[in-house]
């Protein structure tokens, strides 16, 4: 599935020069025109060189300016569908503001689902499948979705491993070794503490699985799999807070995959974390 001209400028926004960054403010903005004007009534516009635009186009991916157009003229449904991004208003009840942060939810979800490669998860789950050891790393918030994926894949059939202490997380990096995989989380993909662990894991030559929201982050460089997480900031809820159930979700697809691969050594792995939980709520 070709990725949208949406997703990929959300992809590689943080990591755009500041006249990039306007031009890409310009196309989300106003994508039917866009997709109906010349470049060179766009770059007068933007009061940039016609080059600087032909240029941005080809940092997407695009031939050029013809092919990048034809591309928005396809894709106009799919900017359309930025209106559900509404910022929550003062103005707004109860009611509507709930509805609006479940929008922002299965916005963020469907965009995550539309960047998922079947050769990603297939390589991303043959690495953790082959390993001896799993290892979960990330700091702040990032940590707690790697403690969420630490308690779901212990039930797996893989020797798993977190910590909160970004220090002990340190030493296990400097740990591990080529028969084991870190999956290293953050929103940035900035974050230097994530990035010193994975460069530790990297120069150990274990493999490396990056869960981030920009793919052109020093992380994202690093990692021998990358899956990118997509979420809209509104106020009061940042993009790391709308990415964490992005994040999520890749990790629940992640889980699922791995248990299907060892369907029998998974279930017995569940039958015996469950009949120790039913011992311990016994009277």
């Amino acid at each position: 599935m070709t990725v949208s001209i949406r997703l990929q400028i959300k992809t590689l926004y943080k990591d755009l020069s500041l006249k990039e960054q306007a031009i890409a403010d310009y196309i989300l903005e106003n994508p039917s025109k866009v997709s109906h004007s010349s470049i060179s009534d766009l770059s007068n516009e933007l009061g940039i060189a016609d080059s600087t635009f032909f240029q941005f186009t080809k940092k997407l991916g695009y031939n050029g300016f013809k092919d990048f157009k034809m591309a928005m003229l396809m894709q106009e449904n799919d900017f359309s569908a930025i209106s559900i991004h509404e910022n929550i208003q003062k103005s707004d009840n109860e009611l509507t503001m709930a509805q609006k942060v479940f929008d922002s939810n299965m916005t963020t979800l469907t965009d995550t689902k539309n960047l998922l490669k079947e050769e990603d998860l297939k390589l991303a789950a043959a690495m953790i499948n082959q390993s001896k050891r799993l290892f979960f790393f990330g700091v702040g918030g990032s940590e707690i979705v790697a403690t969420d994926a630490y308690h779901k894949f212990l039930r797996s059939p893989i020797t798993v491993f977190h910590s909160s202490d970004y220090h002990i997380q340190l030493m296990e990096a400097s740990l591990l070794t080529p028969d084991d995989c870190g999956i290293f989380i953050s929103h940035t993909g900035k974050s230097r503490e994530t990035i010193e662990l994975a460069q530790v894991a990297k120069n150990n030559g274990a493999k490396i699985i990056v869960i981030t929201s920009h793919a052109a982050s020093p992380l994202a460089k690093l990692g021998d799999v990358v899956f990118i997480s997509i979420s809209e900031e509104t106020e009061f809820r940042s993009e790391a807070l709308a990415s964490r159930i992005a994040q999520l979700s890749i990790m629940d697809s992640l889980y699922v995959i791995l248990m299907f691969i060892n369907r029998d050594k998974a279930q017995q792995s569940i039958a015996k974390i469950r009949s120790s939980i039913s011992k311990i709520k016994e009277p």
